[in-house]
C-alpha cells in the first residue's frame, strides 16, 4: 500500500526490472481492499455461510469442470447439422407450396401477409395487430398446417444456427468444448454457462435432444448421469410444511396422479391421463407463481377453467397458499426474498406503482425461495460429489451440470463406485421433510446417458 501511495497510476503500471507487471500487483491490492468492504456487506446480509460454505468451495469445482471440458465428435456434429438442413429445406418447400407463392419465411411482415391477408387465417383477437410471435402461432397451429410447419421451421433453423453450426467454433484443439460456468450471474443463484451455453441444450423435442449424441466420453470411459426428481416440488412441500403434499410424497406414488385424485375428489385409479396432465401443469406452475392466464395458455383451456383448477389446488393444499401469501407479504416489507440456506435476492419490483411490474415482483417473491433453494442444493451436491471423487482417488471427473442434472465422465472400472457417490451425495445434500430422490443412468454418449 505504501508503494502505490508514492506513485502515479501510470508509474504503477510500468513493468519493473524483473519483467513483472506491476499492473497485476495493483489489481491484487484492489481485491485485498475490496474484501473488507464485501465482508461487511455479507455480514449485514447474513450471507457469510452461503459465501463460505457454498460459493467459495464451488469455485474449485467449476474450475476443474471448465479445465476438463467435454469431448465432441465433429463428424457426428456435421451429420446432425446436415440432417437439420435437410429438414429446413423440406419445410421451406412445403410452406411455399401451401402459401401459393415464394416469400421470406423469416420476415414477420411477409409471413403476416401470407397467413392473415392471403390465407384469411383469423388472428388472435387479443392482439391489436397480426402478430407472428410464437405464443400466438402456437394457438393457430392445431387448425392450420402451414402455421404448424412455420413453427417447426423456426425450431430447426434455431437448432441449426445455435448448435448444428454454432458449436463448431467452440471445439478446441483437444477435441473438447470448454464452456464457462458462471455461479453468480442468475438472480436465483443457479449456475449458468456461456461460450457456449450448454445449459440451454434442448430437451422438449426428440430432434433437439439428439444434439446430445455428439457429446461423448473419451476412450476407456462412459457417461454416468444423475438427475434430481421433482426437486422444486419437494422443496415446496418442505418449505410450506403442507402435510397433504408431504404425505403424498411419502407414499412413493405418482405425485401428479395423487394431486389429480385429491383436486378432482376421485379415486386415484380413476384419474385419466388428461387429469394427470392438468394436475402436473398446476403442480409445476404453482412453483413459478403461475396465473390463470398462464395456465390457460399452457393447457389451451379457458381462463375461467384454469382459475378453477388453481382454486381447487389451493383448497387441496391450503398451507401452500398461506405460505406463498406469506412470502409475498414478507418480501413487500423487506424488499428481499431468502432461500432455505440464507441466499438473499433483492426484489424492488414488488413495490412498483406499475401493476405489471408489481405482479412480476409478487411472482418472483413466490418462486425465488424455491428455485434459489434448488440452486443451493445442487451446488452443495456438486461440492460433495467433487470431494468424494477426490477422496477416493478416482479417475472419473464431473464435466457438466445442467439445471438438476450432473454428468460424470466415468472410468469403466469405477462405474459402480461413481453411481453410489452420485446417489448418496445428491440425496444427502439437504435434510428435508421429504426425501430427495436421484435417478442415475449410464450411456456411451450424453443422449444415451440421459
Amino acid at each position: 500500500e505504501e508503494f502505490f501511495a508514492k506513485r502515479t497510476f501510470n508509474e504503477a503500471n510500468m513493468i519493473d526490472s524483473a519483467g513483472v507487471s506491476l499492473f497485476y500487483t495493483k489489481r491484487a491490492l484492489i481485491c485485498l481492499k475490496a474484501a473488507k468492504v464485501l465482508k461487511k456487506l455479507l455480514e449485514e446480509a447474513k450471507m457469510e455461510e452461503v459465501m463460505n460454505s457454498i460459493e467459495m468451495p464451488l469455485t474449485y469445482v467449476l474450475y476443474d469442470m471448465e479445465k476438463e471440458g467435454v469431448t465432441v465428435k465433429r463428424d457426428k456434429l456435421e451429420e446432425y447439422s446436415d440432417s437439420l438442413k435437410d429438414g429446413i429445406n423440406e419445410l421451406h418447400d412445403k410452406i411455399i407450396e401451401q402459401a401459393g407463392e415464394d416469400f421470406n419465411i423469416n420476415s414477420p411482415k411477409q409471413l403476416a401477409h401470407i397467413l392473415y391477408e392471403k390465407l384469411g387465417i383469423v388472428p388472435d383477437q387479443r392482439k391489436k395487430n397480426m402478430s407472428t410471435a410464437a405464443d400466438v402461432l402456437e394457438k393457430l397451429a392445431y387448425d392450420h398446417e402451414i402455421v404448424k410447419n412455420v413453427l417447426e421451421y423456426r425450431t430447426l433453423t434455431k437448432l441449426h444456427s445455435t448448435y448444428g453450426e454454432g458449436l463448431k467454433d467452440y471445439i478446441g484443439s483437444d477435441g473438447k468444448i470448454h464452456t464457462n460456468f458462471n455461479q453468480t450471474i442468475t438472480a436465483t443463484g443457479r449456475i449458468s454457462s456461456t461460450e457456449p451455453n450448454l445449459q440451454n441444450i434442448p430437451m422438449r423435442t426428440e430432434l433437439g435432444r439428439k444434439i446430445r449424441k455428439v457429446f461423448v466420453p473419451r476412450k476407456g470411459y462412459t457417461f454416468v448421469d444423475a438427475d434430481y426428481s421433482q426437486i422444486e416440488l419437494r422443496i415446496l412441500a418442505h418449505m410450506s410444511g403442507d402435510k397433504k403434499l408431504i404425505d403424498a410424497y411419502k407414499t412413493g406414488l405418482d405425485i401428479h396422479r395423487i394431486t389429480a385424485s385429491q383436486v378432482f375428489n376421485i379415486p386415484i385409479d380413476e384419474v385419466t391421463d388428461e387429469m394427470r396432465r392438468n394436475a402436473k401443469a398446476v403442480n409445476f406452475g404453482i412453483v413459478y407463481g403461475i396465473s390463470s392466464f398462464g395456465l390457460s395458455n399452457d393447457l389451451s383451456i379457458g381462463r375461467k377453467e384454469a382459475k378453477e383448477y388453481i382454486e381447487k389446488y389451493y383448497e387441496t393444499y391450503p398451507t401452500i397458499k398461506e405460505y406463498l401469501e406469506l412470502l409475498v407479504d414478507s418480501t413487500r416489507k423487506t424488499g428481499y426474498s431468502y432461500t432455505l440456506f440464507g441466499r438473499r435476492r433483492q426484489i424492488p419490483e414488488i413495490s412498483s406503482s406499475k401493476f405489471n411490474e408489481r405482479s412480476m415482483g409478487e411472482r418472483m417473491a413466490k418462486n425465488s425461495p424455491i428455485q434459489g433453494t434448488a440452486a443451493d442444493i445442487m451446488k452443495i451436491a456438486m461440492i460433495k460429489v467433487f470431494d468424494e471423487l477426490e477422496k477416493n482417488n478416482l479417475k472419473s471427473k464431473m464435466i457438466l451440470q445442467v439445471h438438476d442434472e450432473l454428468l460424470i465422465e466415468t472410468a469403466l472400472d469405477e462405474v459402480d463406485k461413481v453411481k453410489q457417490i452420485l446417489k448418496d451425495s445428491m440425496e444427502q445434500a439437504a435434510d428435508l421433510s421429504v426425501d430427495l430422490i436421484v435417478s442415475v443412468s449410464q450411456g456411451n454418449d450424453w443422449y444415451e446417458a440421459k
